[in-house]
This record gives C-alpha cells, structure tokens and sequence, in this order.
C-alpha cells in the first residue's frame, strides 16, 4: 500500500462567475522514499491539488468557498472525511509544505525562531527552551549560518535563499513522512536553486520522507523527481517515471512543454516551439480534450474525437499512462520528429547521405574516365593483332 493515495480527486470553487473546477478527476500514488514531480502551466490545479492534501481549503458555506470530494489517504487514513482537528494533528507532524513564497509564509512581527519553535511546539510537550535548541539545530541543518545568533533574527533579515532555508527547517521540525514543496526554488538565483535541491535531497534520504515537488522548471524535475506527473486544466495529462515522460512522452501537451525548454546537451537548428494560445478557463473547460484548442493533431486522430470525447488515461508502457486519443504508433512517430535534437540528427543524416551521394557519384564519374582512356588501347591492340 503506498504511503499517499490521492483517488478521483475533485476541487471546486463557488464563485459569482460560476463553478471552477480546478482539479477534475486526479488519481495518483506516492510511496515512501520517492519523489513526485508535479508539473503544468499556471492555473493547472498543482498548488490547489498540494493544499486539498494539507487541508488548508477553506470548507464549504451556504453555497461558497471550496467541495472537495475523492479521497485522499495518508497511511490508510482518508483526510477527506476527517474532521478539521484530526487534520490539523496531522498536519506540521505527519505532512508539511513548503510554501512558494517564504516572505510571505513568515509571519513579519515573530522572529524566525519563534515560528519554528512553535510549530515544533503544537506537536511536542516540550518546554520552550527544548524548542529553541531544536530551532537552532534546525537551522544548522538546513546550512544558516551562526544559527545560534540568527535564531532571533526576523525575516526581512533573511536573505531569499536563507528564508527559504527556514521555511525548509519548520517543516521538518516534527520531522514529517510526506513534505510537499510548492515552487521551492522560484526567484532564487541558480546557485541557491542547486543548493536548496540538494538539502532537499539530502534531508529526503535522512529523514525518509515521500516528497512531492510543484514547479514549472522541468529543469528541476529532472533533477529531483522519481516519478512525472503533467497536469492541465485540472486533470492528469500524463504520468509515469522521470525517464518515460523525459525520453518518450506520450502527450502533445508533455511535448510542448519539452520542446519549448532550451537544452544544453542538444545541438538545436531551429527555434524554440511554443504552445500556442492560452490555457484553458476553469469555468468553461472545452469539451472533449481539454488541449484540443491548442493541440496541432486533432487531424492525426481523424473525426471530432479531440472535441467530443474525453480521452482515457490509458497505460502505453509499464507504469506510464496518457490521456490521448492518438494512437501508439503515431505518437512514436510524431515524438520522433519532434524530439530535442532530432532536427540536428536529421541534418546530420541529410548531410552524410550528401556526402556519400557525391562520393558515390565522384567514384562513378572516376570509372567512367578510367574506362574512356582505356578503350583506344584496346582499340589499337585489336588493330595490330588483325
């Protein structure tokens, strides 16, 4: 049994322009130990999805706020139909987050200490000095330095990556079983980006978490994830292990989002491909395919199947499931023009094919010569024996 399990997750907002769904439909699992990749365009459902799971939606009133239906298990224990103080005890001891934008997590008026001695505090009868001291280790783990001196300094005091750190260090004060980070390493520079990857990593291994990671950097998904999982317009898009979905995506929408990433291990010939147009309303999802409108292969698939029928997740290789209408073959073919490099390795084959021809045709027209001046010698030969 896996440590998450997320089965037919439905979230949606009452609002005066209607209903948003913004997540339809998702099923997953996270075992413990690995890392799930959650990736999509904004407005996808990711963070939506992410806080349905720490309970932080706020619940449905005379017709407002959020429904949430499905389930969501947690070590066989669905938090969903829990009440709101069961999820809470839950919450900070046995599941954290990592919010996307730290400044705005810390509360401005508590000193950075404070916050993680009291979050360490709801979950432990300890005394306050015991939660500082653990604070302070904290600190040291997650690599703030002289952290018994910043322990009493109060965010604007924080560099961006070293709040990031500390938000980092308050979630892991209950030393949690699942750690959800949302967009951890947005507006840092490249260099703490690494570094904040790395920790995560390394506290993963030490501490035994199941982590799920949310971005928009395939970049970082690359470099974390164990498992893919590409959302759009609230449902499951594609879902499999880091290497399916990298080498051998199965969904226009995967092949967008790679085929509009620079790579630097790839020789490109061509310019970056977009997605064209614009992601979906989530009050008004289209029909059928919801990356119909803005797919290039309806026409591959034949009839209005993209615009009329929703396409099944269907399995395609072990482990790894789209949602598409196209055919194996044809999305093999198609991912094979399409991949990064391919139009490097069809010029280079385009030019070794030249080559070869011209070297083909230069030892043709070699012979050819070579047989023209040997025939009057023959000629003369013959004479002279007549």
């Amino acid at each position: 049994m896996a440590m998450l399990e997320v089965r037919d997750l439905h979230v949606q907002f009452r609002t005066d322009d209607g209903l948003v769904k913004a997540v339809d439909g998702l099923s997953f699992d996270l075992e413990r130990g690995r890392t799930l990749g959650i990736v999509g365009e904004s407005g996808s459902g990711k963070s939506v999805t992410s806080l349905a799971i720490m309970g932080l939606h706020r619940s449905s009133d005379k017709g407002s706020g959020t429904e949430i239906t499905g389930q969501i298990r947690l070590d066989d224990e669905d938090l969903v139909s829990a009440s709101a103080e069961r999820v809470r005890q839950l919450r900070g001891s046995k599941m954290a987050m990592i919010f996307q934008d730290p400044l705005s997590a810390l509360h401005p008026y508590y000193s950075v200490g404070a916050q993680i001695s009291e979050a360490y505090r709801v979950h432990n009868k300890v005394s306050k000095q015991v939660a500082r001291k653990r604070a302070i280790d904290l600190l040291g783990r997650v690599g703030i330095p002289q952290p018994t001196v910043r322990v009493d300094d109060y965010p604007h005091q924080f560099s961006g990556g070293m709040r990031q750190r500390a938000m980092i260090a308050m979630a892991l004060s209950c030393d949690p079983e699942l750690l959800i980070a949302d967009e951890p390493t947005t507006a840092l520079d490249v260099t703490v980006q690494a570094q904040i990857l790395d920790l995560i990593v390394d506290l993963q291994a030490e501490f035994g978490s199941a982590v799920i990671i949310i971005t928009h950097d395939l970049g970082v998904v690359a470099e974390v994830a164990d498992d893919v999982l590409v959302m759009y317009a609230g449902r499951v898009a594609e879902h499999g292990s880091g290497g399916d979905v990298f080498l051998q995506p199965g969904h226009p929408y995967t092949w967008g989002l790679l085929s509009s990433m620079p790579r630097l291990d790839v020789a490109r010939l061509e310019r970056l491909r977009p997605i064209r147009g614009t992601p979906p309303s989530l009050i008004h999802v289209p029909s059928g395919c919801p990356f119909h409108p803005r797919c290039n292969y309806p026409p591959q698939v034949g009839g209005d199947r993209c615009s009329t029928e929703i396409p099944v997740l269907m399995e395609i290789g072990p482990g790894h499931r789209v949602a598409c209408h196209l055919t194996l073959a044809k999305k093999q073919e198609l991912w094979a023009r399409l991949a990064p490099g391919a139009e490097a390795a069809a010029a280079a084959a385009a030019e070794e094919t030249a080559a070869a021809e011209e070297t083909a045709a230069a030892d043709e027209a070699a012979a050819d010569e070579t047989a023209a001046s040997a025939e009057p010698g023959e000629n003369v030969t013959e004479v002279e024996a007549t």
